[in-house]
């Protein structure tokens, strides 16, 4: 079974060793000097919100002494083995939308939770549901450390919720989101893995299995309007920055997709 097959049908896929060990160093110095300015910034709700993530590490402000670190931390994701990995997965045109660094709660209480990623956007359920065919919105996952860290439910890209599911997800007639739901897959990863999957399939975090945790997602997809308008443009490579990255072609077709939200909302 190829990659697209594979997706297609489960809606995930494990590419391993696409990532080289000097890759993964590399990426994971910068990552941490980022994560470690982040949370001087966000202690407090770190602690008190037992937050698990955070996002935009392309951010300009995380890179005001490290000029040259942006650069290379946009080749480095966007690199030659994963781009045609996912060109080959997906045969559509890929753009990046954002970041994201995965860790474990302040306090490893926190329960992890069934979810898609768009229940915590404005947009109704009911319009998800019937553009979960249409949207391809994905989360490429690199662990800097080895995890057993992500859940998912098979086929749950192409299908709406069961009754179970749903009832879960939206912790409704005595249900809670963190109860264990059938059919589910624990993928197991090492630094240099990529796990692919879709953001709108039914997933969550695991936390009790990994006493550490520092997973970076890129966030990636084909241009919809559903989700374009959540694009931060400050979060992509300046023109003269995308002139020196040698697989430029997420980053192109984004500012392109900024460009032409920004033109719709002011037209």
């Amino acid at each position: 079974m190829d990659l697209g097959q594979q997706f297609e049908g489960q809606g995930y896929v494990v590419l391993n060793k696409i990532f080289e060990k000097n890759e993964i160093d590399q990426i994971t110095h910068i990552v941490d000097r980022i994560y470690g300015q982040w949370r001087e910034e966000n202690h407090h709700a770190l602690v008190e919100q037992q937050l698990i993530n955070m996002h935009s590490l392309t951010h300009p402000k995380y890179f005001a002494d490290h000029s040259h670190e942006r650069l290379q931390f946009f080749n480095l994701m966007a690199s030659a083995k994963l781009t045609e990995a996912l060109e080959c997965m997906s045969g559509r045109e890929i753009y990046f939308h954002n970041t994201q660094l995965f860790f474990n709660p302040y306090q490893n209480g926190k329960q992890p939770y069934w979810h898609r990623d768009l229940q915590y956007s404005p947009i109704d359920d009911a319009v998800q549901a019937a553009e979960q065919h249409n949207m391809l919105s994905l989360h490429a996952r690199i662990p800097l450390v080895a995890e057993k860290g992500v859940e998912l439910i098979p086929k749950s890209h192409i299908r709406w919720d069961t009754a179970l599911e749903r009832n879960v997800r939206f912790e409704l007639n005595g249900h809670q989101n963190h109860e264990s739901l059938p059919d589910s897959v624990l993928i197991e990863l090492e630094p240099g893995d990529v796990l692919i999957f879709s953001a709108q399939m039914i997933h969550r975090g695991n936390y009790a299995l990994n006493p550490v945790r520092k997973a970076l997602d890129l966030c990636l997809g084909s241009p919809h309007p559903l989700v374009s308008g959540f694009l931060d443009a400050a979060g992509l490579p300046s023109d003269q920055e995308l002139e020196q990255i040698d697989n430029h072609q997420w980053y192109t077709l984004a500012k392109c997709v900024s460009a032409n939200t920004v033109a719709n909302t002011i037209g």
